[in-house]
């Protein structure tokens, strides 16, 4: 397709920025530079769609460079239908991130502006990495940045008494955050090691072709597993999320929405299934039931919360239990729509944090209490709020309906009464929303504090204004974006099939299963043809 390195330009570019940015001395030239590099990034990371090639179920893009030849290390990096939107969605939030960040970071913009380029080709490059030691240093590199924003640039009010010693509530969630991912961080690179020790690499592709033993095989499903359960969250690790979200600043509380909870749930996707498929055919009830509890709890402790932040914080509980039902499915369908809903639970959730971020801006509380008739004083932002919120919620024609209803579709196949109990979670996440809504949006304007709060900057509009556009473009068109997915998810879908051979992974040719799948996916556009 081409010579360029363009998975490299895309991985390496925000890290080159980042280290340039160091040596900038004024605010405007940090805050216009910063925001090019991520410009240039997502713009090439749009040549993956423009030349993508549609139908191949298998890694595009490869590029393989020997790194440490003594341990069989490679820089091995690649795409398929699994991951190129996962790298759109990064691209695209980090842009909006820093145009939102232009105004309301009061101190160390240098500082705060090189973590998120840092963390942005952290998360490039774990979803890009083909080679474990690779994907690891890229997972591990996310922790950092993401502990000093929430650390630094978190919430400053609040304490917490932790061990009879006393620190600021933001410390506390960034401690409590860093803690729980890298313990399971450790457990999984005591697994990719013992991998090693069988096959002597640690090349994805090739690992795929191994046949490891049953009781092992379960043991390294679990240090995998439980890594990525944690980054989900999956019920009931989802305990550190609720205090990370509401204690990191907005660009962070975005970013870790939109982008770093997806390293998760596409972990199950690259590694756990393909690995280990006999192991993750016995885990899956499992799976399933706590992606089950997580829905219908996620969405109920949304239900009973005093902050709209929080609210947010939980509503993605309930969202991840959705993806990780549609992965449990272990069939096309309910891969595809997980795949889809990942990248619509980024976009709609991120698109609620920044809405609430812009709100806080202007009044500095979360509290739902506080607010109350802002329609009338900002029409637009309610306006706005509205569509974000009814996206989430998963009206039809926009690009939540998609995601849940193809993955309730996959699930129903697996195990109808997952599927059933499931759809409660969308009546739930309609009913916070809505809840949400009144109490913010209508009813008289009580409070003298909100009737001088400013409408949406035209800055603040144009930050917005792609999330909405793409709600409507993958809800009314969503074959431009199942047409790259479905290739990669029918291959993995029968890699999973009991019998299957462990060469036929994610980059291998499928039949059978595969035409119907289109045919089950292709009914959303068909339904609009006259």
């Amino acid at each position: 397709m081409t010579t360029i390195p363009l998975l490299t330009i895309i991985t390496l570019l925000p890290l080159a920025g980042a280290l340039l940015l160091l040596l900038l001395p004024g605010q405007r030239q940090q805050k216009w530079f910063a925001l090019a590099v991520s410009a240039a990034t997502f713009a090439i990371s749009c040549l993956l769609f423009a030349w993508w090639q549609t139908g191949e179920p298998g890694m595009q893009f490869t590029e393989r460079q020997p790194w440490i030849p003594q341990f069989n290390i490679q820089y091995h990096v690649g795409v398929d239908g699994l991951s190129l939107f996962l790298v759109l969605l990064t691209t695209l939030i980090t842009l909006l991130v820093i145009l939102f960040s232009w105004e309301g970071v009061e101190k160390n913009l240098k500082g705060y502006l090189f973590l998120i380029l840092t963390l942005e080709a952290g998360m490039v490059g774990v979803f890009v990495a083909l080679d474990l030691v690779l994907f690891y240093i890229f997972w591990e590199l996310t922790l950092i940045p993401m502990y000093f924003l929430i650390g630094g640039w978190g919430d400053p009010h609040g304490t917490y008494n932790f061990l009879g010693r006393t620190m600021p509530w933001r410390i506390y969630a960034a401690l409590k955050f860093f803690l729980y991912t890298f313990a399971g961080s450790a457990l999984m690179l005591v697994a990719i090691l013992v991998l090693y020790g069988q096959s002597g690499t640690f090349d994805l592709l090739e690992l795929q072709k191994l046949s490891v033993a049953p009781n092992l095989q379960l043991w390294l499903f679990l240090a995998f597993a439980l890594a990525f359960a944690i980054k989900v969250p999956l019920f009931p690790f989802h305990t550190w999320l609720p205090d990370a979200h509401v204690a990191a600043p907005t660009g962070g509380s975005v970013i870790l929405a939109a982008i770093l909870l997806k390293m998760g749930t596409y972990g199950f996707l690259r590694f756990c299934l393909p690995l280990f498929p006999d192991a993750t055919r016995a885990a899956v009830p499992w799976i399933a039931g706590l992606a089950l509890i997580g829905i219908l709890y996620g969405g109920l402790v949304a239900l009973v919360q005093a902050d709209l932040k929080s609210l947010v914080a939980y509503s993605s509980v309930a969202h991840l239990g959705f993806v990780m039902l549609g992965i449990s499915a272990l069939n096309p369908q309910g891969i595809a729509g997980a795949t889809l809903q990942m990248v619509n639970h980024g976009l709609s959730t991120g698109a609620l944090f920044l809405m609430v971020g812009m709100l806080y801006n202007r009044r500095h509380t979360r509290l739902l209490a506080d607010y109350g008739g802002l329609w009338k004083q900002l029409p637009i932002y309610g306006f706005l709020f509205l569509i974000v919120a009814l996206s989430s919620a998963g009206l039809p024609g926009l690009n939540g309906f998609v995601g849940e209803f193809n993955i309730l579709l996959g699930a129903y196949q697996a195990r109808p009464i997952f599927a059933i109990l499931g759809t409660l979670g969308i009546i739930i996440a309609a009913w916070y929303l809505l809840w949400a809504i009144r109490l913010m949006l209508h009813g008289p304007l009580t409070r003298p504090e909100n009737a001088r709060l400013p409408d949406l900057s035209r800055r603040e509009i144009i930050t917005l204004v792609p999330l909405i556009i793409l709600f409507f473009i993958i809800g009314l068109f969503p074959n431009l974006f199942f047409d790259k997915i479905n290739p990669s998810a029918e291959a993995l879908a029968a890699a999973s099939r009991p019998g299957t051979a462990a060469a036929s992974g994610p980059g291998a040719a499928v039949s059978g299963s595969g035409a119907v799948m289109s045919q089950e996916l292709d009914f959303v556009s068909q339904a609009r043809q006259p």
